[in-house]
């Protein structure tokens, strides 16, 4: 599938994603596996989008690596450890948040009309 032009960041649904993850985002491209494109999942890639931004390439790219070498280190196997990395954790956090803000504004007008 060809990589679609969005607002502030590009998408490829289909692109190569890391076994046992359903995207991966690198720079402002978001690389989601065929099928598994979600709300939540794209609220979270978006994050990343703009934590490479915030840290720039490096700077993500060490934090990353640091916290999941900590996590791996401590005996916690992959996903544990990348569960436990707080840039994850942060979008996670944010993609939540923004889809229950969805879900609560949503219902409000619904019961508004």
């Amino acid at each position: 599938m060809p990589i679609e032009q969005r607002d502030g960041y590009r998408l490829w649904e289909g692109g190569p994603v890391p076994k046992g993850t359903d995207g991966i985002t690198i720079g402002s491209l978001v690389i989601v596996r065929p099928g598994r494109s979600s709300a939540y999942l794209l609220r979270r890639e978006l994050v990343h989008v703009r934590q490479w931004r915030r840290y720039g390439a490096a700077g993500f790219a060490v934090r990353y690596v640091a916290s999941y070498a900590l996590w791996r280190a401590r005996r916690k196997g992959h996903r544990g450890a990348r569960l436990r990395v707080p840039l994850e954790i942060e979008a996670d956090w944010v993609a939540r948040r923004q889809l229950a803000t969805a879900v609560r504004e949503e219902l409000s007008e619904h019961i508004a009309s």
